[in-house]
């Protein structure tokens, strides 16, 4: 027991898992793409990781820490991105980078997470744009539509799980935890279909083995449920198609 509160308190609440379920998430499109680089593979999770660790803990005291990380983690990764890739790169970087300040910012009187039922379609957005533009050569929109309903289905179930704190109307609010699920069903079902469309076979195939797993999560998503069932488990449904083509190497070989 005391170890899975450690294992909590350092990876999951400390916001490396989320970061490295959003890498690896991308880090699946790019070897679907054949696109794969160890450059751009740090570029991502240290921009993941600085965002998520700027957006947790702004309102702390902890918070000039996190800048001082946040600033260090900038310059490590333009440093990444002039070494390895080229000004588009950086370009694009920033933006979403910007992006990520749009969406919560104490310094914005009006910031992304405060307009009702926008956030779960921003972060769909701005992981999709990671997925589909910043490590492509151009932009993807199979990619990008693939990213976008899927992660927008897995913001849904932790707005049931806040439905009782959120203080801007969500959909569990608004229209009832089983009709978000409906939603979230719909969502995961398009993005299913698209890859099975626009990806290389066997990885439709991974990706649809996580589609039936998040199917199950979003099944048992109730408002009850520990924060470590969406914190781990949701989250982990990110890196489920990379585990499963990682598991098909080790079986091929």
């Amino acid at each position: 027991m005391n170890f899975l509160k450690v294992l909590k308190k350092f990876v999951i609440d400390s916001q490396l898992y989320v970061s490295l379920m959003g890498t690896l998430f991308a880090v699946f499109f790019m070897e679907e793409q054949n696109t794969f680089r160890f450059p751009t593979m740090f570029l991502i999770f240290i921009t993941y990781f600085s965002g998520y660790l700027y957006t947790k803990y702004q309102n702390t005291k902890h918070f000039y820490k996190i800048f001082i990380i946040n600033i260090v983690a900038g310059i490590a990764s333009a440093v990444l991105i002039i070494f390895n890739h080229n000004e588009i790169r950086l370009i694009k970087w920033f933006v979403i980078v910007v992006l990520g300040l749009l969406y919560n910012s104490f310094f914005l009187e009006n910031y992304i997470r405060k307009i009702p039922f926008l956030k779960v379609f921003y972060v769909g957005l701005v992981w999709a744009l990671v997925n589909c533009w910043l490590t492509l050569p151009e932009f993807n929109l199979p990619i990008f539509l693939i990213s976008f309903f899927f992660i927008t289905a897995l913001v849904l179930p932790f707005d049931i799980r806040d439905m009782k704190s959120d203080t801007v109307e969500t959909f569990p609010k608004l229209i009832g935890v089983q009709n978000t699920k409906y939603i979230a069903y719909l969502l995961v079902f398009v993005s299913c279909i698209l890859s099975v469309f626009y990806l290389k076979i066997q990885f439709a195939v991974y990706f649809f083995l996580t589609t039936v797993l998040a199917f199950i999560l979003i099944y048992f998503s109730e408002n009850k449920r520990s924060d470590s069932y969406f914190s781990f488990w949701v989250e982990s449904c990110s890196g489920l198609p990379f585990l499963f083509w990682i598991i098909y190497l080790y079986l091929k070989f």
